[in-house]
């Protein structure tokens, strides 16, 4: 990922092997099985050592390497959804929560609700809600929360979530689950139930994307990522029934779907998540099989070793992956839709640097989050964790290709140098005036190959620049296309999913400051719009028939109070896909 500065970069991070071996020496890799990513045991094809001692050597360095950490196996969350028309105060269980915005919370003279949801409830309470929230201050603004023991009704627990006063988005209804996932946890409930004080005004169409947003909500607001530390506790919230929506197969279908791209973005975020040395290039490319194999009726896998990317002649890719010791892996995913008929070809592009040292610009200084560097590869998780939640639920009518090109950016003997020169695969040559710009040099290579597939559409996501940081803060991605019914397209779609995407402007005339003396173009220029120099040197390798978008995600793939990543990308690459979609 590319700093602000031509000298730092900002940080992503990526995940590794957990007990990969690799020795750059002899190029042999080593799996062990792993019950945390279903690898199988296997030797790379790449080359032996016919020295023992060399073999014994090596060994002993990877391990070293390794740390001797192995993730524990932690089961996912499985929470059972069930949509039901029931009076909310016949309803039993643990906690009963209600969404409230803040015109629901107001109440009249004798300070009572004014809500005739909150008024039955407050009356069978004998007053208490409406005395205990006056107590507490709830007034319905978002973010607010305060969950109360009660007597006299079938729930334990009554908690009243605050929805604002704007007008309600998935982003409203997914932070609804999440808070109620959080008060389960703290009360070790079990069984809980969500209702809005109002749905009036809400069509069918969105009850049914406030129920999927919900659900969504609330398994994502379960998950911990505990896989690393020596103890873990599993949850304990096992049954969510969601009231007032209505019921039937249409709602079944969105929490079937709700649980599908929930489950995508917690195996994103666990990738994420992964250090880079559990998660190297080749477990990425093991996770990329996984996911095939298990919808091998839509899904098939193909990838590409060192010698075959020189074959393709990605020169550019290959420059960066130079000085690891873990080999490059190209990973290439495709969909075919059940039935074969294919309306639309797209594909999916994510930058997989599952490390970021710098190269020999390392990240040096406060703020360069070195520390961070395993989440380079968030679009990669982003394009991954689109497929698997893709091959569960198989929309009809798209073909999908989704592409990522794995490697590490690290220093050695080997390495890139600053002031060299690179061919990618379309034949431009690239003089490296910042080895820290590493990304794009992948992605180039990646936009090539992406559209020998004959594709009509792609999006590509990336860590690729402090610089859009900067510029949108850590919450929202910046997305750059010339095409405006694309911009349309994913703009649409991130509304749906609740995620939140800017569009950046291309301007053509900062070009001049990627020009070259000795090649066709340099991977860095000045300082000033430093996403958006990043973004045109992409579109020097993208076929001009195709339409073209790139995410930078620099911004929302971590969460720096939670220290986790988001899973950003996954959900809004769902819905894009399904757009397309017959």
């Amino acid at each position: 990922m590319a700093a602000i500065r031509a000298s730092s970069s900002s940080s992503l991070t990526l995940l590794a092997s957990t007990s990969s071996y690799c020795f750059h020496p002899t190029l042999f890799t080593k799996f062990r099985s792993n019950p945390i990513w279903g690898f199988s045991f296997s030797i790379s094809p790449l080359c032996y050592s016919s020295s023992r001692k060399a073999k014994r050597m090596s060994h002993s360095i990877a391990k070293a390497t390794l740390g001797l950490t192995q993730p524990n196996q932690i089961e996912p969350p499985k929470i059972s959804f069930v949509a039901k028309e029931i009076d909310l105060v016949e309803w039993k269980g643990d906690i009963l929560a209600i969404g409230v915005t803040e015109k629901e919370a107001a109440k009249d003279e004798s300070s009572k609700f004014q809500n005739p949801i909150l008024q039955k409830l407050d009356s069978q309470l004998g007053g208490f809600l409406s005395e205990a929230s006056s107590e507490e201050d709830f007034t319905g603004k978002a973010g607010q929360s305060t969950i109360l023991r009660v007597p006299g009704l079938g729930t334990k627990r009554v908690g009243l979530v605050g929805l604002g006063s704007a007008a309600l988005t998935t982003a409203s209804y997914r932070s609804l689950g999440e808070t109620i996932a959080a008060a389960a946890k703290s009360s070790q409930a079990s069984n809980v139930a969500i209702a809005l004080a109002s749905s009036e005004g809400l069509s069918a169409d969105s009850k049914l994307t406030s129920v999927s947003a919900i659900a969504s909500g609330t398994v994502l607001g379960t998950y911990e990522d505990s896989r690393f530390k020596s103890e873990s506790k599993s949850p304990t919230l096992k049954s969510v029934d969601i009231l007032g929506f209505g019921n039937g197969p249409e709602i079944e279908k969105r929490l079937k779907f709700a649980e599908s791209v929930s489950s995508a973005i917690i195996f994103g975020k666990n990738l994420v998540n992964a250090p880079a040395n559990v998660l190297t290039p080749a477990v990425l490319a093991e996770e990329a099989k996984r996911i095939a194999s298990l919808h091998s009726d839509v899904l098939t896998t193909t990838i590409l070793d060192v010698e075959q990317c020189k074959e393709l002649k990605m020169g550019s890719y290959l420059g960066v992956a130079a000085a690891s010791a873990n080999p490059p892996h190209f990973i290439h995913i495709l969909y075919n839709p059940p039935g074969g008929s294919v309306k639309t070809k797209l594909a999916l592009v994510g930058k997989g640097l599952t490390f970021d040292s710098g190269g020999y610009n390392i990240k040096t200084g406060p703020g360069c989050s070195i520390e961070l560097m395993k989440f380079d590869m968030g679009g990669s998780a982003a394009v991954l964790g689109a497929a698997k939640a893709l091959g569960q639920i198989k929309p009809a009518g798209v073909e999908v290709h989704f592409i990522v090109a794995a490697c590490e950016n690290m220093i050695s003997g080997t390495g890139i140098r600053p002031g060299d020169i690179v061919t990618a695969s379309n034949g431009k040559t690239i003089e490296v005036n910042n080895t820290d710009a590493e990304g794009r040099l992948t992605l180039a290579d990646a936009l090539v190959y992406a559209c020998n597939q004959g594709v009509e559409k792609i999006v590509d996501l990336a860590t690729l620049t402090g610089a859009c940081v900067v510029a949108l803060g850590p919450s929202i991605a910046g997305a750059f296309t010339p095409n405006d019914d694309l911009a349309k397209e994913v703009l649409e779609a991130s509304e749906v999913a609740g995620e939140k995407l800017w569009r950046m402007p291309l301007e053509d005339s900062y070009w001049e400051t990627m020009k070259s003396g000795v090649a066709d173009m340099v991977n860095t220029g000045g300082r000033a719009g430093g996403s958006i120099t990043a973004a045109l040197f992409l579109k020097q390798f993208v076929d001009e028939k195709v339409q073209w978008m790139h995410i930078d995600m620099a911004g929302p793939v971590w969460n720096d109070k939670k220290k986790s990543a988001t899973g950003f990308g996954i959900s809004t690459l769902v819905e894009w896909v399904l757009k397309n979609s017959s």
